[in-house]
């Protein structure tokens, strides 16, 4: 029985192991492409957990007494599953098991306490045509082995959080066939972080990659609470057609004092610089590119610039998802019946008249 597998073992054929986000990093991985270290705590995990303890019974009772369309009942039902899941001990044979993964990766990366980042990535998770992305926890900058087993239980108890049980009532999901697997990452000391898809989230366009970004870890970008710096770039010329330098008040950083990770103000000289440099912008795009033939589909993806290295090793790829907002509709032709794909290849390929 596997508890534990490394990032660099896994591919898309583990996605019942270790969940839709954990199968990416490996797929990224196998790609060439730039990934923190880490590995997956698997759902034989999961399953030992709520198996050996007792608890599996217990939550489907719980949760068959639901009453569906009632938010009330729903909450409470989220509540009380959550709370049995974060107060049951874990099993020693996988406490031990996590203890060792978690030294490894400290001693890999030549740190006594490494921080990392410690995401749930559920078998539901990152699908081409389900957005379950968001629905369970992540903890970001966590160090120490107690610390990390804490998060990663709070990550299975996560799977029944009242929006995620909505959720799967909605479209159908039994509960009891969507398992979760936990991610433990070697966390990016970011400079800039942020997202970027391999088309153009506005309209459509294939041929663009748009990056946003902004200063420290990529949440406030992911969340919405900072107006993030812009890039559309053409894929092919990789020339970038259109940039936006925001106002950036606010960066999601580490703070050594308090120990966790807070929203700090952006120095004032700062908040209105780019959060990245040319280079950095040509990188992402080739990435992009990568990630996209590798998937053979357009791509959601998540990014970050450690302060700590040099360029071009200072570029990692955290996250990578199918798009699932212009990938699900119907593909529509447009002037003589041809895409705009193949209309903008046939311009490509018109040759320059110069005049006599």
């Amino acid at each position: 029985m596997a508890y534990i597998l490394n990032f660099k073992d896994l591919d898309k054929s583990a996605l019942p192991l270790v969940g839709g986000k954990n199968a990416s990093l490996g797929e990224l991985i196998k790609a060439s492409i730039p990934v923190p270290p880490g590995f997956a705590v698997t759902t034989e995990s999961y399953l030992r957990f709520i198996t050996d303890t007792g608890i599996k019974e217990e939550i489907l009772h719980i949760v068959s007494e639901l009453i569906t369309g009632d938010m009330n009942s729903l909450n409470e039902t989220s509540d009380k599953i959550r709370q049995l899941i974060r107060s049951v001990k874990l099993p020693a044979e996988i406490r031990a098991t996590i203890d060792s993964a978690y030294g490894e990766l400290c001693t890999m990366c030549h740190v006594d306490a490494l921080p990392v980042a410690v995401r749930s990535s559920a078998t539901a998770e990152d699908l081409p045509t389900a957005s379950f992305a968001g629905q369970q926890d992540t903890y970001l900058w966590i160090q120490e082995t107690d610390p990390v087993v804490e998060k990663v239980q709070q990550c299975w108890a996560s799977l029944w959080t009242a929006r995620a049980i909505d959720y799967r009532i909605k479209n159908k999901f039994p509960h009891e066939k969507v398992l979760i697997s936990v991610g433990v990452q070697k966390m990016v000391n970011a400079k800039a972080a942020g997202v970027m898809f391999t088309l153009n989230p506005t309209d459509g366009d294939i041929s663009k990659v748009v990056i946003e970004g902004s200063w420290g870890l990529g949440e406030t970008v992911v969340s919405g609470s900072v107006n993030p710096d812009k890039f559309v770039v053409d894929k092919v010329v990789m020339e970038t057609t259109d940039k936006k330098v925001s106002t950036k008040h606010i960066e999601c950083v580490y703070d050594p004092e308090t120990e966790k990770v807070v929203d700090a103000d952006v120095v004032e000289e700062m908040q209105c610089r780019c959060c990245l440099e040319d280079k950095e912008v040509k990188a992402l795009v080739g990435m992009a590119n990568l990630i996209e033939q590798h998937y053979k589909r357009p791509m959601d993806i998540e990014w970050a610039i450690d302060k700590d290295l040099d360029y071009p090793e200072n570029i990692f790829i955290v996250q990578a998802r199918p798009e699932t907002v212009w990938s699900q509709r119907k593909p529509k032709t447009v002037i003589g019946g041809k895409s705009g794909y193949q209309l903008l290849m046939e311009q490509a390929m018109k040759r320059i008249k110069i005049p006599d």
